[in-house]
């Protein structure tokens, strides 16, 4: 990338003009007056039941999409400057507007038990209520799920000050967090810029960065510390009044699986940790290293040190995405044409990357922080593929398009996939050494880096319900988990002590275990390209309503629907498998570049 190169901003305004428009106040204003219409509504459901029900699913459409466009356009501001007051303000606006839209949701389970029967016989015999069916028997079972109401409205009230304060306290702590990086000029690096020079090839500069990183957050261990805490004793607290045996259990409750599966993929991610320590020595040999540090994860090797602008990106992606479905590629050119994409490190922005949605507006936003590596092009892929689920469920209601982390990340693992096959197939001699090392590093962090941060939370709530945990004991718990997955792969007195400071998702108060979907959709990613690869074009359409379908049913369902069973072992292991034969190739690669 070039260093003059100015990186794109998103374009918030068709959105809403601004937080002082007249536009964005009257939105406000609807959202008020849906959300009491609501919470009156399934507070008193009549003698109709069925004229109620198709009620409460015209309102829940309405002011869910609604609120949720609020609250993405307040959050998108903030995450892309923590400083700005106002949007924290209009943040916790949002929220305390949506409150009654939380009572009505508790109303609503409630009065759906308390008529469970009736219900259930009047979506089986109404044709336009047919499709609604699944997420009616979920809220069913959520309903076992939640406390009386008034301490539900009380848990919602008070999350703006516990729960979610603490998560934005680590955002704000870590977007302002930095350190100086030349002490002759005062030259400061904030900690988002440090970590992606864990792609430099000089690998001087790698451990430069990653160890001014760790006395970054050494420096903030304590506020992040006390913020995990926070967050964790609130979610352990609530999940045992809710009745849940735990947190993983509510976990996989939310990604739409069964423990079967959840099982099946961790014991498939543990098999190949032995492959995986192999590419890793592998690694190593081709850096001339005797084993790679935490800061060699990312180091690029053969051509994959090559850089990207931000056109180079565009062109790239459009071109991979067309490949595989014009459909997608017309979407993609219109996401960058658009200003869909605010891809341009600064100080104040959060790091890593994501994809919000605007449901109301039928459009969304991608956040990225990029450097130009082929990794940080994936990751504009990976996003836009998030991207495209939603643009494909934009015409459905509102109800229809909620769909679980594991369906979400298969979307955007899709993505990455058919943007690296294509580049790979294409490619020759030091490139494609690069390339394929790119494709593991993904891989190893979506499997093995994915494990060892399931293993450090699952860590956590098991001691969090005894108190509260020291920095020390989180960066303990993070060592121990590292040591666990990588094994004899990485340098053991070279790890980082501090992925549970960086890993922002940790902190969401509603959201344990964010890790293992990543790991669901890249297994699952793989079986449908592969699907891809046996069908040809014709899949494109498969895949498009596929996308449609994933709020409509669990995922062990649409899984089903796509032809593979999820809820044993040999279903992962085939997607283990391609990694395991990238991984022999890639020493054979190896072994030719010292020959």
């Amino acid at each position: 990338m070039s260093g003059s190169e100015t990186l794109p901003r998103w374009d918030l305004s068709p959105i809403f003009p601004s937080f002082d428009s007249a536009e964005y106040r009257d939105a406000k204003a609807e959202l008020a007056r849906l959300a009491a219409d609501a919470e009156k509504l399934c507070s008193e459901p009549g003698a109709d039941t069925l004229a109620w029900l198709r009620s409460v699913l015209d309102i829940q459409n309405t002011a869910g999409s609604l609120a949720e466009t609020l609250g993405a356009y307040a959050y998108s501001n903030y995450s892309t400057n923590t400083r700005d007051d106002k949007a924290m303000a209009e943040l916790n606006a949002v929220e305390e507007l949506s409150l009654p839209l939380k009572r009505a949701s508790v109303a609503m389970k409630n009065s759906l038990a308390a008529r469970r029967d009736e219900v259930l016989k009047l979506v089986a015999s109404q044709p336009d209520l047919a499709d609604y069916r699944f997420i009616i028997e979920e809220a069913l079972f959520w309903q076992t799920k939640q406390m009386a109401p008034e301490l539900e409205d009380l848990a919602a009230d008070l999350a703006r000050s516990g729960g979610d304060a603490w998560e934005r306290l680590q955002e704000s702590v870590s977007s302002i967090t930095g350190a100086v990086w030349d002490p002759a000029t005062g030259e400061r690096k904030t900690l988002v810029q440090l970590r992606s020079m864990a792609f430099d090839p000089d690998r001087a500069v790698r451990e430069k960065a990653y160890r001014l990183e760790l006395d970054a957050w050494k420096g903030v261990e304590t506020p992040l510390a006390a913020s995990l805490n926070g967050v964790k004793g609130w979610s352990i607290s609530l999940d045992k009044r809710r009745a849940w045996d735990g947190a993983l259990d509510k976990a996989a409750a939310q990604a739409r699986i069964s423990r079967a599966t959840l099982d099946s993929l961790i014991l498939a991610i543990e098999e190949s940790l032995p492959v995986w320590r192999r590419y890793l020595k592998a690694k190593a040999r081709l850096l001339k290293l005797p084993s790679c540090a935490f800061y060699d994860l990312f180091a690029p090797v053969g051509a994959s040190d090559r850089t990207f602008t931000w056109d180079e990106t565009k062109a790239f992606v459009v071109e991979k995405f067309t490949a595989f479905s014009k459909d997608m590629g017309d979407f993609a050119a219109m996401a960058f044409k658009q200003s869909w994409i605010d891809a341009e490190p600064r100080e104040g922005k959060v790091g890593g990357a994501y994809c919000i949605d605007f449901p109301r507006a039928r459009m969304a936003r991608v956040l990225c922080n990029f450097e130009g590596s082929f990794s940080s092009l994936t990751t504009v892929a990976h996003e836009l593929g998030h991207a495209y689920h939603a643009w494909t469920l934009k015409d459905q209601p509102y109800a229809l398009t909620q769909y679980p982390m594991t369906l979400a990340e298969t979307a955007s693992i899709f993505a990455e996939t058919i943007v690296f096959e294509d580049a790979f197939s294409k490619a020759t001699g030091d490139e494609r050494l690069g390339l394929l090392e790119s494709r593991l590093q993904d891989g190893c962090q979506v499997l093995v880096d994915i494990l060892s941060r399931f293993y450090f939370e699952r860590a956590v709530f098991e001691r969090r319900t005894k108190g509260e945990l020291s920095p020390d004991e989180f960066s303990q718990l993070m060592l121990d988990a590292q040591k666990r997955t990588y094994g004899d792969g990485l340098d053991p007195d070279a790890l980082h002590q501090y992925m549970w400071a960086v890993k922002s998702h940790y902190y969401r108060p509603e959201l344990a275990f964010y890790n293992f979907p990543y790991a669901f959709g890249q297994l699952f990613g793989l079986g449908l390209y592969a699907r891809y690869r046996s069908e040809g074009p014709a899949f494109a359409e498969a895949y498009r309503t596929l996308l449609v379908q994933t709020g409509r049913a669990n995922a062990v369902d649409v899984c089903r629907s796509a032809g593979f069973n999820i809820e044993t072992p040999d279903f992962w292991r085939s997607g283990v498998k391609v990694f395991a034969d990238q991984v022999a190739e890639f020493e054979r690669l190896v072994e030719q570049a010292h020959a």
